[in-house]
């Protein structure tokens, strides 16, 4: 199963800079949209194999919960994700725009941060709705408890980055030598 993941993975990033090479170096705009567009099949392929390996009488293992934590990052960051590689594609081979910085200090940051948050309570949500079905669908709690084990440390790991992300809200970042009044 983590070959299959790391495979997902490498596909994923084998897609995007697919799709981008055409758009923008061999200027086929529609083959590039449409590598583009099969990103999410990688997703479905790999949630599809997870569910099979469950239903075929597999125990739940960490592999099986990293296969529902990749499908809530790929659908909560996976958009951002490849506009990330677009603009910097654009501006390496196809003379866009410079691609802005992701702001470093004050309110921009910490609303950037904050942003990163519920992207990442988006990806928890989705990821505990997969695994929650995989349950489910095995229909045997034995089998399934790395699942909710995951979900616990998950849980956690999303509680301690809103206290990281929000804390920029109430104690911004400064830029180095500002000293604020």
């Amino acid at each position: 199963m983590a070959l299959f993941i790391f495979g997902c993975e490498i596909a994923f990033w084998v897609f995007v800079l697919a799709g981008l090479t055409f758009r923008y170096i061999l200027r086929k705009k529609q083959i590039g949209a449409i590598l583009l567009f099969c990103t999410p099949l990688i997703d479905l392929v790999l949630i599809a194999v997870a569910v099979i390996d469950l239903r075929n009488g597999a125990e739940a293992t960490f592999m099986h919960s990293l296969s529902a934590i990749y499908i809530g990052v790929s659908i909560a960051w996976g958009h951002r994700m490849i506009k990330w590689a677009d603009e910097r594609f654009a501006y390496r081979f196809a003379g866009g725009p410079k691609p802005a910085p992701k702001p470093k200090h004050g309110t921009a940051h910490a609303r950037n941060e904050r942003i990163g948050w519920l992207l990442h309570l988006l990806a928890f949500a989705i990821g505990a709705l997969v695994m929650y079905g995989m349950i489910v669908v095995t229909g045997d709690s034995s089998r399934t408890e790395n699942l909710f084990a995951t979900l616990k440390v998950w849980a956690i790991i999303v509680g301690i980055d809103a206290l990281i992300s929000f804390s920029y809200t109430f104690w911004p970042k400064q830029a180095k030598g500002i000293v604020e009044k």
